[in-house]
This record gives C-alpha cells, structure tokens and sequence, in this order.
C-alpha cells in the first residue's frame, strides 16, 4: 500500500497536437480531454491502456505520448493499493497465486523492474512460509489424532482381549465341568476323548467358515447352482484338456508374452492422432483386433483352466473379462454412430500392467485403503461444495439474470457464473482450484462488494482446509510405501521366472560359443595374478592396468560375488558409497562425496595390512606419505607391448632397476606436488572465484552485446583465459589422483564435461560453420555445483529422495497415459475453428457451420481455419494440455475449446458440449491431486529413512551447518534480555524501572499499532485535513519514539548497544528524525515518505520478540528459523538453475516475437528479464502465455526475415519442440526442488512437535532451565535456598515443568543440600531430568555428559560437602515434628494433672470450709433456740 498507491492510476496520455503554445499542465489537466478513453494508448488485443512509470525502469510511452496519473484502476477499478481494504485483497491473490502475473506485468509497468524484489519476497517466501506454516499446523494435528486414535485403539483392543481371554476361560472351566460330568456317566474314556476332538475340529471349521459365510451370505441354491454349472469336472478327457491348458497359461513365458502384448497395445493406443492417414488407421484397426483376441483367447484359455467359478474369485480376472466384453461390445457398435465416448474406455487396457507391476499394485492397494478410512472426510468435502453451490445459486442467481449486462455488452451470462446449480458448482470447484480472482470481480459487478467477499473467503477458507487436510492424510499413508512388505502374485513371480530363464539360456549359448576362449582367458588370468603379486608393475600403462582389473572383476562377478559390482555403481553416481572413497587415493576432500571417513580411509590406507588392498584397486595411487613402489608405479606409462612384458623383466638388469627406482621417485615427487597444489585451500579458493566469475560472465552476452564491442572484447578474452585455467586445472587432477579416480568421482566428471564445452565454444567462435556450438555455453554453469559444498549437499540429498521414486513417478505417468488418450478420443481435431480476421474472434456457428464453408469465405484471402496451440491432436499435445491443467495455466482456455467443440472440421459453438468439464474435473482429481499425494509421500519416506541413517540431522545441510543450526537454536532459546545491573544513582534508578517495567513495553507496543492503524486508514487522493492530521500524529509518534530511545540510553549507558532490538530501534529512530528534514534538504524524490512510514511500522517485529510478544509467534517462527539453513542451500541451487536457464532462453528465444507472456517487462533478451520470466514460471504462473508466443514458428505467425537493430540475426519466430522441453523440464525440476523445500519445513514442525510429545529432555530445555535459573540466582552463586525450590520448579517449561502443589514431589527427590539449607542448580537439574526420562538407558550417558559439560562451562565451581538431602531433612523436620508434638502433648498432660491435683487441694479446703460453716451455723441456730425457750 505505501509502496504503490495510486501506481497503477499511472498511463500513456497522448499528446495533444491543438496549441502548441500551450503549457503541459493546461493540456494535459483538462478533465475533459483525460476523460476520454480513447487518449490513452492501448496495445493490440488488450483490453486496458498501456500502464506506465516515471522510473527509468519502468514502462515507457511511445512517442506522442506522456505518462499521466488518470482514469481507474484495471481489471474495472478492482485491483489496486488505493486503500487498505483493496491492498489486503491483492496481498491475498499474490499468496494465493492466483493470476499473479497479471498484477505483476502491472506493478513493474507502474512502477519498475527494481520492485520484483516485492513479489520475490511476497510471491515466494512470504506465501511459502504462510503455506508452510498452515501445512505444518495441520500435519501436526493430525499427527495428534493419529496417535490419539491409536492408542485408543490399542486400549479397545486391549479391553477386547482381556474379555475374550475372560470368556474363553469360562468357557473351558465350563467345558472342564461338562466333561467331568460325563466321564463320570460314560465309562469308555476313548470315546469321550475321540468325541471332544471331534468337537474341537467342528468348532475350529465353523470358526473359519463364519467370516467366509459373512462375507458372501448366499443362499445354499447359488451354491449348489455354482457347484452344478460353473465347476466342469465333466470327463477325464475333459480334466486332461484342463491340465494341459492350465499348465501353458500359467507357464511364465505366457505371463511374459501378455505382458508384451500389452505393452504392445498401450503403443497402440499412443499412436492415434489427428490427421491420421488411412493406412496408418487400418494398421491400428487389425492391431485393436488383434488384441482383443489375444485378451479373449486368455480368457477362454483361463476360464477352462480355473472353471469359471474359480476364475471369477479373482479380482484381476474380473477386471480382464470386463476389459474383453467391452472390446466385443466396441467391435458389435463399431458402425453406430455417437459411441466415441464409448472407445475412451480402451483405456483401462492400461491398468493390465498393474498385475503384473507390483508397486503399481502396492499403490493402488494404499489408495483404496486409504479412501475407504477417509471416506468421512470425502463426504464432507463433497457436502461443502453441495452446500457452497447452492448457497452461491441462492445468493447471486437472480443477480446474475437482472445485472448480466453490467459483465457482458451482448447481455449473455459468462461462462462462470451462478445462474443455474451446475455452472455454480463449476465456480465452487474453480475456487477450490486457486483460480477465484477473475470470477470474483464479475461478482462484484452484479451483487456487490459486501456480499461476495464473505461468501468467497468462506469457499477458499474452509475449503482449502478440507482439501489439505485429505491431502496430509493421503500423505501420510503413501509415506509408509515402502515399509509395505507384499507379496508378490503368482502373475509378478512368472515374469521374474521367465526372465531369469532367459537369461540363463542366453548364457548356456554364450557359454558354448565362448567355451575356447573362457578356458584361454582362465590361463592367461591365473599367470596375471601370479605376475601381479610376485613382480613389480613399473611398466604397465594405465590402460593395462584398468583391463587387468576389470578382468579381475569380471572373474569375480562369474564366481557370484556382487560387491565390486556395488562398488562400481556407487562410484559412478554421485550418492556417497564408502567402498568409492575407499578407491580415491590422495585428496579424501576431493573424493566423491567429501565422505566424513575419510580419515579413517587415510589411517587404514597407511597400515600394511590395507596395502594389499589399496594395490588391488583400480585406481593410481599417489599420496602425501610415503607408500611402496608397486604403488606409486602404478601410474607410469611405459609403451611396452603386451606380450614383452615377461622377457623385459627377465632381461632387466640391477642398473636399469636403479635407473627405474630414480625415475619412480621423481614422478613420486612430481605427483606430490600437484596433490599438494590442488589440496591447498587458496588453490581451491581461486578456482572457486574463476568458476564463478566464468558463470557470471554469461549474463552479460544478451541481444545488446553486438553494440558493446569492449565488453565483447573482454568477454572474448576472459573466455580464453577461463578454458586455459580449467584445462590446467584439470592435468593438475589428473596427475595427482590418475585418471581412473579422476573419471570415476562424478563431480570430477561434471568438470570435464565443462571443460569440454569450453573447448567446443572457442572452436565454435574460431569458425562460422561451428557457431551453433557457442549455445552451449550455458552448461559452464554446472560448474558451480561441484566447487561450493552446500550445491553438492542438496544435489545428493535430491537424488537420494528422488531417484527411488522413480517406480512411482511411472506410475503417475502411466495415469496421464490413460487420460491423454481418452483425451485424443474425445477431441482430437475438434479445437479447430473459424477466425475472423479483422477482430480475431471466432465467427458464430449461424455464419459458419464447418470448415468447408469456412474456406469457402473471402476476403482478402481465405479465412483462416485454425487449430488450438494447445489441442489433444496426439498423445504429446495431449500431456502438454494436461500439465497446463494440472498447474491452471492456459486450462480456462483449454477447458472452453472442449466444452465448445461439436466434431471434426466442424465450427464450435459455445458451450454445445459443456458436460466435457467432468473429463479436466476427474483429471484434477484423479490426475493430479490423487499422483501428487502419491509422490509426496514416497519422497517423505526417503526423506525420513536418510534422516534417519543421518542419526536425524537434516540431509540438506552440511556438518559446518549442522553446528551452525545448533547455534541458532541456542540463540533462539536464550534469554532475550541481558541482565543489566540497576545503576545506584537515584534518577538513573528510577528512569531504569521505568524503561523496564512491563507497562511501559505495553505502552510503547500501543503506539506502534496506533501507528499501523494510522497508515491504514490513509487512502491514495486523500483530502488536505487528512494529510496535516497524519503528519501530526507521525510527528508525535517520532517524539515519542526518540523520547524512548534517550530514556533507555539514560538507563542502560552503553549497555543499550549490547541487545540488537535496542540497536534495531535506535535505526529506526535515526531514520524517522532524518525523515523531518528531508523536505528542507533534497525533497521526497530521494526517498519517498511512504517508505520511511513502512520504516517506523517495521517496529511491529516487537510482538515476535522472544519474552515480549505471545509466546504462539515465538512457537510458529521457530520452526522456520531452525529449517533456515536446509531452506538457504536449497534456494541457492534454486538460483543456479534459473540461471542456467535464463541463460539457455537468452541463447534461443531473445528475438521471439512479443505478444501473449512474452511482453516488454518478461522477454528474453536480457539476464535480468530472463531471471522475471523465470520467477514466473517457479511459482507456476503465466508459463502458458509464454509458451504460446514461442509457438510462433508459421510465416502466419511471425517474421523469420525480420531485421533485428543491431545483431546480425534475422526473424522473430520460435521453436516450439525446443520451447516445449524448455518449460517441461524447468517446472518438473523447480517442483521437485520447491516440494522439498516444504517437505523441509513441514518436517521441522513435526519434529518439534514429536520433540514436546516425546518423555526426553533436550539441549533446548537445559538452556532454557539456567535462563530461569537467573532469576532466582541473579548472583551466580549456583545455589537456591530450600525455600525457593517450588517456585523454581513451577517457573519452568514443560517438560520440566512441576505445577504446584509440588513440595511433596521435591522432597521425594532427596536432592542433597550444603549448608545453610541450599541447594546446588546441578542436583535440581539431574533430579528434575531423571524425574522425565525415568528408567531409560540414555540416562546414565546423559547425566555423565550433563556433568562433564557443567564442569568445563564453569571451571571455577564452588565446591562443596552436601550434609544432608531434602528428603532426610524433611524427615528430621517431620521427626522434630513429632517429637515437640509429643513434647507439647507431655506438657499439656503434665500441666493438665497439675492443675487437676491443684483442683482437688482447693475443692478440699473447700468442702473443709462449708463443713465449718456449717457446724457453726449449727451451733448458732442451737444457741438461739435456747436463748429463745
């Protein structure tokens, strides 16, 4: 939005011719004359004005015009940046790859070629990453469900067992009771026994008879009809005739011969096309009934073999007879008219080969299993697009009928649109396939913004996450290909039997012819070996030395020994093979694969017990140290004849040995010169840089080199010094390593070829007739591969995930096979159609009904009757048309020639055939989405099994790498604040708990989003107050930002500069305030305000910050991060090839004519526009467009007279052969190397995932325990008080993790203490991870390591005597407990009898007291009786 507001506003005004005098601004702001459509300049065919930039890289009008902003936005006004809303909207579409390139053609008009860097970043990672990210989640939870599901199932079947191992128990207690009971009735004990086993055998008969019963659940007459009628045991003649027909139809060669035939007949099928000549379709007729009874005879043949009812108990033997009815039936309807659709099903002809193809059985055996478990899903999926289409028929269907003249000027409804059930599930299903764009603006044409956008986000939402969702599943069950162990059919064996006898006949007939020359040759080996261990080999050449040990080999290989056959196979690719590093003498670092053995080769190669074996190999010898003669002569060449080799040593005399021995160590000595030259690190550094300097020189020879004779003079030149240098390069490899390892390491080979080609291109400039070969010079380019490390890395993991899908990849092509030719029966030759000439559309079929009358039209000529560029005339026009459905590029056009064709030479007509979608829509399926599962998940398998012999390192990085990786994640993990000590100065204190203090990082990340909202509610040709409001609230902002900045300098001193966010920010700052003074200083033509808005809004990154944002960004980041450098080596190798053929298309489609792709911004006339039209193609769009203009190679078409400016070379015309093998091969191997990409970051994923299942602890998790260690120990003492110990283990991550309340757990670790009641990190960490790991066998390795890693990490470890653990200390605690509970209740109870014995003297003086009062009381009531009376 910043970038390109109001860009594509931007177009070619012409300029106006009345008043002269007048100024520009007067001509070109009259509103009036802007207005008028026709002022801008349109190129042909195109619906929209020319789009221009006032960029020296952008698009230029043509003379008579100027570049103004005016008029709308293309594509109806609906693609542009104007606003946020419409932005989003485009974003989205590039992510989604839909029709990207025609935005972006727009983008670089408008705006300049320097803005692919955009699209690189938003087109490409951006979505890969956003692709990556969703497939990551999605095969993560399904991983979860799976495993969940499967532990569930394993409980069921656990549960199950038990209750039936219940059951049969008592069943046997009660059959032990039964039998008791009737020993004790029946006396003769044989007869019960006989009678139980009798039992036994009825109860295990009707245990296998009952799944068979349920399975079939027929009725008893079906089967005594099928015992009556269909098993023929009529005769003995009859069973004889039998046995002898079985005994031929399953005799191996006869499997042999069907397969043949069948092979046979799928070339056949290929070879049907448009026009066929008559004798070419009588040949095909007679080969079709041929066939037909040869599939009818092995019927027949089989059923009186089998008898029909066991015939049809096979399901291949089914399929046969289905495949034979339907050829009778062909053959009975041959001569009605209208059953064409009917010979589309010779098809399944094809699939005969599954029988006897055993991967192709194992494949589709996991598709079936793999549907049926899946069936729910399918039904959803199905469900939603049911329910999608008709909510679209419900919403949009009438406005569709009343607002179609808003969409099409004739008022005739699209060919997508929603008016009826049918054309709306077509647009549903268009949505699922990615192209939504174009439907979308017709939508808002008729029923509005508001209601479409919700309606299409729900379609490509939900139901992308439906069709991924199938997608991993199928994945995953096709990654477990080859862990399938099938047996093979009896089918499958006779073909390995009937080979295996060929074989051995046609060595029995070798044998016999050759039986002289083996027993000749069997004398002349055992003198050779006799030679070789007595004698020296000084005078052997090379070449003599190779035969003998090739003959050597060849004895082996007859006595049955297949090791050296392995060795040579292995040395021959470029797969790493330790027996082919083995053979490779000197440089280890130049050997094949760089082996990381080699060391280990070196020290064996040194002993004397490997000498024998290192003489033994086929290649010369030469090393650094000292090896013996036999050895080091291996490599001289000396002309001696063959057969004077014997005489010659016998003839030899101790002065000519002398003689030889000095010779021998000065070519010693030379040797070890060279190895030492190309062994030394500058010597490969220089040729690194002249390898890529020779690479780069490449791109300079585009269609302007003619014109920059110095250039070409330097590049001349620089070529020459180029091929000297890789010349003497190479004789320097040769005499260092001998050519056998030379020619049998396959970089060294790739090298060679390359100097050759540098040979090939000097003699192609030295003579005219020799100038074709200077085109291939692109080839110099793979030179790269094998000088850079991390080039070789992803080549060999490449081929090592590739090449065993092979088998898989055949069968996905047998699949097209079949669609192809049921594609050639259906249209070919009916794309052919009627043009008018002065428009270029087709004429309706009311004026032309066929071709005759086509051609019987005149204007000027004749009218042209043309056929499609892209058609189903032949089986390879055919693959080509379904790779542009299969990509959904060119397939809108493809799909509208076939649902509007009639017949051959007859005029199409719109939409007469529109059930032909069905045909592109199965193939989508069952083509394309069905085979990519397939080949995913079988390089998944091979990504996993050589992770796996990796010890689980990614195959795509190099070892320098891998320990870089594990930097990086120990960077990722860290603390993401350094401690900083708090300054002891007051203001300085308070300022630092200011900066520090959550809220004010809350506030800081408030002020970023305001800003974001700020830039999001900007509009292109905003009103004036809006503009001052904005520059205000950037003002602010840039006070507030600098006011942070001086405040944590305040803090933090030059501790500021020691985190990279701070220094991030400080950027950042120092930019916003450059930002003020631009306008007074060089204006905005330098730097553009948006751009410095977008600067600011960089800040947004906060919230990924580890420890700031959520910790779900930090989650979905890591596993990029960690899959970065596998993701690096592999884009570099994504580089090469693109410019291996950018460079290839500079050489061969720089002067093609410019029309459909091939425009003014992608072309193939410079590097850099080679490198744009490349980009397209990697992500898949807009190929098809440029294909189409290199089709042009017809005088109708193009110019092959054409004089191109400045070059010598004439025409502008194509070629299509070469353009077609160009493209296929670019896409298939960018797919290959995009797929791994995915693979790479979606396994990461998984990785961490199974990582966080997993009861282990990683590197990772005691990383992330010292950074929360810091904060309890924020001094380093290493100890904790006891007390703090449940916080600490409560602050932790999972797996270490140990919610409160955890006291008791802690205690029942029984960690030791010292004194003071503290507790060393070391003991809670090893306490902790033996907590997790439990009583795993890694556990012993892994606290021995934790202990020697902690003592070297911190040399100077405080010592100590641990005098108790927590666990003795909580029991002294728990027994000091109760000894002052007992104390306390002792007390309690000796205070208690205290107080009692107090209580009873008291209650005595008490009672004392009341009986004294009483008897005075007495006494006074007796004296005052008496005193009365």
């Amino acid at each position: 939005m910043g970038l390109f507001m109001g860009n594509l506003k931007h177009k070619c005004l012409r300029w106006p011719q009345e008043n002269e005098t007048a100024t520009l601004h007067n001509r070109t702001e009259n509103p009036y004359y802007i207005r008028e459509t026709e002022n801008f300049y349109y190129l042909e065919g195109e619906r929209y004005a020319l789009l221009c930039g006032n960029r020296t890289d952008a698009g230029q009008c043509p003379e008579g015009y100027v570049c103004v902003k005016a008029g709308t936005n293309p594509d109806y006004g609906f693609t542009n940046f104007d606003t946020f809303g419409w932005a989003l909207l485009a974003l989205f579409r590039l992510m989604t790859q839909d029709y990207p390139e025609a935005l972006y053609h727009q983008i670089l008009y408008a705006s300049g070629k320097v803005y692919m860097i955009f699209f690189v970043v938003i087109s490409f990672w951006f979505a890969f990453y956003i692709a990556s990210l969703f497939l990551g989640i999605l095969a993560m939870s399904y991983e979860e469900e799976k495993q969940k599901a499967a532990e569930k199932a394993k409980k069921i079947e656990l549960k199950f067992q038990q209750t039936l191992k219940a059951l049969q128990e008592g069943d046997e207690a009660a059959e032990t009771k039964t039998t008791q009971i009737e020993m004790k009735k029946r006396s003769p004990t044989s007869m019960i026994s006989s009678l139980n086993m009798l039992d036994d055998a009825t109860a295990a008969i009707r245990h296998e008879e009952e799944p068979e019963k349920s399975r079939k659940r027929c009725p008893l007459c079906w089967y005594r009809f099928a015992k009556t009628f269909l098993i023929w045991n009529c005769s003995p003649c009859w069973l004889k005739l039998k046995e002898l027909i079985h005994m031929i139809i399953m005799d191996p060669f006869t499997d042999l011969a069907l397969t043949v035939c069948i092979i046979l007949n799928i070339g056949f099928l290929t070879l049907e096309c448009y026009p066929m000549s008559e004798e070419t379709n009588n040949i095909l007729s007679i080969g079709n009934l041929v066939f037909i009874g040869i599939f009818t005879t092995e019927m027949i043949l089989k059923i009186i073999a089998m008898h029909p009812y066991g015939y049809f108990q096979v399901g291949w033997n089914i399929f046969d007879s289905l495949i034979v009815f339907h050829g009778l039936a062909e053959l009975y309807l041959a001569n009605i008219h209208g059953m064409a659709l009917f010979r589309t099903f010779r098809v399944l002809r094809i699939f005969k080969l599954a029988k006897y193809w055993l991967t192709f059985k194992i494949l589709m055996q996991i598709l079936n299993n793999s549907l049926v478990a899946l069936k729910d899903l399918i039904l959803l999926l199905f469900i939603f697009t049911f329910f999608s289409a008709v909510l679209g028929l419900t919403l949009f269907g009438m406005s569709y009928e009343v607002c179609v003249c808003n969409i099409d000027k004739d008022c005739r409804l699209p060919r997508w649109h929603m008016h009826d059930f049918f054309h709306s599930y077509l647009n549903v299903f268009r949505i699922l396939c990615g192209e939504w764009i174009e439907t979308l603006w017709d939508c808002f044409k008729v029923a509005g913004q508001f209601g479409c956008i919700p309606f299409y986000m729900m379609v490509i939402l939900i139901g992308n996450l439906l069709i991924i969702y199938l997608f991993l599943a199928l994945v995953s069950s096709f990654s477990s290909y080859e862990a399938k162990t099938t047996e093979e059919d009896d089918e499958a064996k006779n073909l390995q039997r009937a080979v295996a006898k060929i074989q051995k006949g046609v060595n029995y007939v070798l044998s016999k012819i050759l039986c002289k020359n083996q027993n000749v040759s069997k004398d002349t080996m055992d003198n050779v070996n006799a030679m070789y261990v007595k004698e020296t080999i000084s005078d052997h050449t090379l070449s003599e030395l190779s035969n003998t040990q090739d003959f050597l080999k060849d004895k082996e290989k007859s006595s049955g020994t297949e090791k050296n056959t392995m060795t040579e196979n292995e040395s021959q690719s470029l797969i790493p093979s330790p027996s082919a590093s083995e053979t490779v003498p000197i440089a280890s670092g130049e050997s094949d694969i760089e082996n990381l053995d080699n060391k280990e080769v070196q020290s064996k190669s040194g002993d004397g017990s490997s000498k024998e074996k290192v003489k033994q190999s086929s290649s010369s010898e030469c090393s650094t140290v000292d090896i013996i003669s036999e050895e080091e002569e291996m490599v001289c060449e000396c002309e001696t004849p063959k057969h004077l080799k014997n005489d010659y040593r016998q003839r030899s005399s101790p002065g000519q040995l002398s003689r030889a021995s000095k010779k021998g160590k000065i070519w010693q000595n030379i040797r070890k010169t060279c190895c030492k030259i190309v062994e030394n690190s500058c010597f490969k550094c220089f040729i690194g840089l002249v390898t890529l300097l020779s690479t780069g020189a490449l791109a300079f020879e585009d269609i302007y080199i003619d014109q920059r004779k110095t250039i070409k003079i330097l590049l001349d030149y620089a070529d020459m010094i180029f091929t000297y240098i890789f010349i003497l390069e190479m004789l320097l490899k040769w005499m260092a390593y001998g050519f056998k390892a030379y020619f049998t390491n396959g970089w060294y080979k790739l090298d060679f070829m390359v100097v050759i080609v540098f040979c090939l291109s000097l003699i192609g400039k030295s003579r005219e007739e020799l100038k074709p070969l200077i085109s291939i010079k692109f080839i110099r380019a793979l030179r790269v591969l094998s000088q850079f490390e991390r080039m070789k890395v992803v080549v060999r993991a490449l081929i090592k995930t590739t090449l065993p899908a092979l088998n898989v990849f055949l069968v996905c092509f047998m699949i097209w096979l079949a669609f192809s030719i049921m594609g050639v029966h259906l249209f070919a030759g009916k794309f052919y159609e009627c043009i008018d000439p002065t428009n270029g559309e087709r004429f309706p079929i009311s004026e032309v009904m066929n071709k005759s009358q086509c051609e019987s039209l005149m204007f000027n000529e004749s009218m042209p009757w043309e056929n499609a560029k892209l058609n189903f005339d032949n089986v390879g026009n055919g693959f080509l048309s379904l790779l542009q459905v299969a990509t959904f590029n060119g397939w809108i056009t493809i799909m509208n020639s076939a649902v509007d064709s009639i017949g051959v030479n007859r005029q199409p007509n719109f939409e007469d055939n529109i059930y032909m979608y069905c045909y592109f829509i199965n193939f989508i399926i069952i083509g394309s989405f069905l085979p990519l599962s397939m080949l995913i998940g079988v390089i998944i398998a091979n990504f996993n099994k050589h992770k796996i012999k990796q010890g689980g390192s990614n195959i795509f990085i190099t070892v320098k790498q891998k320990k870089q990786s594990r930097a990086l994640r120990r960077l990722l993990c860290e603390d993401y604040q350094k401690t900083i000590r708090r300054p002891g100065n007051k203001f300085q204190g308070f300022i630092f708990d200011l900066v520090t203090n959550e809220v004010f990082n809350a506030i800081i990340i408030v002020l970023i989003c305001f800003q974001a909202i700020t830039i999001m509610i900007q509009s292109d040709e905003q009103s004036q107050n809006m503009d001052i409001a904005v520059c205000w609230i950037n003002l602010i902002l840039i006070i507030l930002y600098t006011g942070e900045c001086v405040l944590k300098l305040i803090a933090f001193h030059c501790n500021y500069f020691t985190m990279g966010w701070n220094i991030f920010d400080f950027m950042v700052v120092i930019f916003s305030v450059t930002e003020l003074f631009l306008p007074m200083t060089v204006g905005y033509y330098l730097v553009p305000p948006s751009i410095m808005e977008l600067i600011r809004l960089s800040r947004i990154i906060h919230i990924l910050r580890p420890g700031k944002g959520p910790k779900v960004f930090r989650d979905l980041l890591l596993p990029l991060m960690l899959s970065l450098p596998a993701l690096l080596n592999i884009s570099l190798l994504i580089f090469l090839v693109m410019f291996i053929y950018a460079i290839f298309g500079m050489y061969n489609f720089a002067y093609v004519k410019k029309e459909a792709g091939i425009n003014d911004v992608s072309n193939f006339e410079t590097f850099g526009s080679s490198m744009l039209c490349l980009f397209q193609v990697t992500i898949f769009a807009g190929w098809d467009g440029m294909l189409n203009a290199i089709f042009n190679s017809k005088w109708s078409d193009c110019d092959p007279d054409k004089i191109n400016p400045g070059t010598q070379v004439r025409g502008d015309c194509g070629n299509p052969f070469v353009g077609i093998i160009y493209f296929v091969s670019y896409i298939l191997i960018s797919w290959l190397i995009i797929v791994n990409m995915y693979i790479v970051v979606v396994m990461e994923f998984l990785n961490i995932a199974s990582k966080k299942n997993a009861k282990t602890v990683s590197e990772d998790d005691f990383r992330k325990f010292f950074q929360v260690w810091k904060w309890f120990d924020p001094d380093g003492t290493q100890y904790i008080d006891s007390s703090k110990l449940s916080d600490l283990a409560a602050a932790l991550d999972p797996p270490l993790f140990m919610a409160k309340p955890n006291k008791g757990q802690l205690v029942a670790m029984d960690l030791p203490m010292a004194a003071g009641d503290r507790i060393h990190c070391l003991d809670i960490l090893l306490a902790l991870t033996k907590r997790v790991m439990g009583k795993d066998l890694r556990m012993e390795k892994m606290v021995s390591e934790m202990e020697s890693g902690f003592v070297s990490a911190n040399p100077f470890r405080i010592t100590y005597e641990p005098i108790t653990t927590t666990l003795k200390r909580k029991q002294e605690a728990v027994s000091a407990t109760i000894i002052q509970r007992a104390y306390k209740s002792y007390r309690l109870r000796q205070n208690d009898k205290n107080a009692s014995d107090i209580r009873m003297i008291d209650d005595d003086k008490e009672v004392q007291a009341t009986a004294g009062n009483a008897y005075f009381d007495k006494v006074e009531e007796k004296s005052t009786i008496q005193g009365q009376t």
